[in-house]
């Protein structure tokens, strides 16, 4: 299914919704990256006596609010969840009902994840919790997940109608 791009790697179109995804992702790189340096200015920091305070939990939120954002963009790439050994030998139309299945899939996981989490966000505002250490309010690190979900929402859409013209058109992908 990976084939289906019209460049390995990089999403198909080059719309807003691209533009936006790719950005997105970047800056969830960018903060996996600060979350690896804070890690790091830790460590020798304990070494000689200056550890940093609440790396943990700084780990912790950065590293979630990262691993979400980048799957609005496996998404445009199409590389989300694949099972190409399976699909390999299917013929062309069968492939692109999978795919065009995968995206109905994601489009769904990423509704319900956008309704459970923004209750779940709710909920930690409502009762204040907050990390032990740094006492950052829990429910400021959803807010960039929700984001992340909106966009995998939409990244969903967007593959999903792309799939629906592949078919109609009896267009292949491969």
């Amino acid at each position: 299914m990976a084939g289906m791009l019209e460049q390995e790697g990089r999403p198909e179109g080059t719309g807003a919704v691209a533009r936006i995804v790719v950005i997105w992702a970047l800056l969830g790189g960018a903060l996996l990256l600060a979350v690896v340096v804070m890690n790091v200015a830790s460590v020798l920091g304990t070494l000689v006596g200056w550890p940093v305070p609440g790396d943990f939990e700084m780990t912790e939120m950065g590293v979630a609010v990262a691993a979400f954002s980048f799957l609005p963009y496996c998404q445009l790439i199409r590389s989300n969840v694949t099972a190409d050994i399976f699909t390999q030998n299917a013929g062309p139309r069968t492939q692109a009902f999978l795919s065009l299945l995968g995206s109905v899939i994601a489009l769904l996981f990423a509704l319900l994840m956008l309704w459970r989490m923004y209750d779940g966000m709710i909920d930690q505002k409502t009762y204040a919790y907050e990390t032990s250490i740094l006492q950052i309010p829990v429910w400021l690190a959803f807010i960039p997940i929700l984001v992340s979900f909106a966009l995998l929402a939409v990244s969903a859409l967007s593959t999903l109608l792309q799939d629906v013209r592949h078919l109609s058109n009896g267009a292949i992908h491969d």
